[in-house]
């Protein structure tokens, strides 16, 4: 057990836990901190909001997968409809978090929740609005810069999302999302990373597969994040097939159901298939028996027989056209 993790127990069971927390971090790693105390009346206030904000989210994503439901059996609610139904839900919470800021415009924490909030909601100038007067009230807050990379490695400029991936990784070096996200942007943005690392687009790639290796290092269970990362290969040119197949491999075996295994099955068949071993990807495909995947999987069984038993080339000359008179 390490040193901070026997201190932050000890400080649990401290008269004052914020107080105690907060000189802990600051003893152990040198980054200063304010816990709060959730007795405060503010930050009880705080905590009410982002609840509302849960349960509103939580709510629209039930209406959204019902209307789904209802929609393919052709009852469904039209999207203009849905998304004033949505807005209309969102309204009061998104007008609570605008009178707590008019109350408390220097709380940090409340500008990241809004910042959040209305990007969720497409709105990423709000979010960026936000997110910039946060910063400003604590320069030390790594999600902080973590979500503004995010609006920077989507609406520009990308080389400054860079930088703020890189700071929200040096004052929380064990937080996965932050690799995550920052290798997904190098690698979608080679150009910007070409240019402001001075590397090429191999060194690209090795960039962001370091930064996804980070990020599978602090969370190996986490399925999506794998699946996502040996995705990666398929963008990768001339391709790397041990290092993808090695990717989907240890995909497959953090897998949590039947749907996900054989899910990697085809995309392991697909890769085989890309190297020739036809026989290894027929079987991988042979293992998938759920019907959502009998489209790919036809396509996959056609792709290996073209591939394996290409049409023979004629020798035969070729015929001439008679003669017209």
């Amino acid at each position: 057990m390490s040193n901070l993790l026997i201190g932050l127990l000890g400080a649990l069971v401290a008269t004052n836990q914020p107080a105690a927390v907060s000189n802990l971090v600051h003893q152990t790693t040198g980054i200063s901190m304010t816990v709060p105390d959730p007795n405060d009346p503010v930050e009880k206030e705080y905590k009410k909001l982002l609840e509302a904000d849960d349960d509103a989210q939580a709510e629209v994503d039930k209406w959204i997968e019902e209307n789904n439901e209802f929609s393919a059996k052709g009852a469904g609610m039209d999207r203009a409809e849905m998304n004033r139904r949505i807005m209309a839900r969102f309204a009061p919470v998104r007008k609570g978090y605008e009178d707590f800021i008019k109350k408390h415009p220097d709380h940090a924490r409340v500008r990241v929740a809004y910042g959040s909030f209305l990007g969720d909601l497409h709105d990423e100038e709000g979010s960026e609005e936000q997110l910039e007067k946060a910063l400003e009230l604590n320069s030390n807050d790594p999600a902080i810069y973590n979500n503004l990379a995010n609006i920077y490695g989507h609406v520009g400029p990308v080389k400054k999302a860079f930088e703020y991936y890189a700071r929200a990784i040096e004052l929380n070096p064990v937080e996965p999302v932050y690799y995550h996200n920052f290798g997904t942007t190098v690698y979608l943005f080679r150009k910007d990373a070409m240019e402001f690392y001075a590397i090429n687009e191999q060194q690209v790639f090795d960039k962001a597969l370091e930064l996804y290796s980070k990020a599978l290092k602090l969370d190996p269970t986490n399925f999506p994040l794998a699946s996502d990362v040996a995705q990666t290969y398929y963008g990768i040119k001339p391709w790397r097939i041990e290092e993808a197949l090695k990717a989907w491999t240890n995909t497959l075996a953090i897998a949590n159901d039947e749907i996900e295994r054989e899910g990697v099955y085809l995309h392991l068949a697909r890769i085989k298939l890309h190297a020739g071993r036809f026989t290894e990807a027929r079987a991988h495909i042979n293992s998938v028996t759920n019907s959502m995947y009998a489209e790919l999987k036809t396509r996959l069984i056609r792709n290996v027989n073209e591939r394996e038993n290409p049409p023979k080339e004629t020798n035969a000359p070729a015929t001439e056209a008679p003669e017209k008179k």
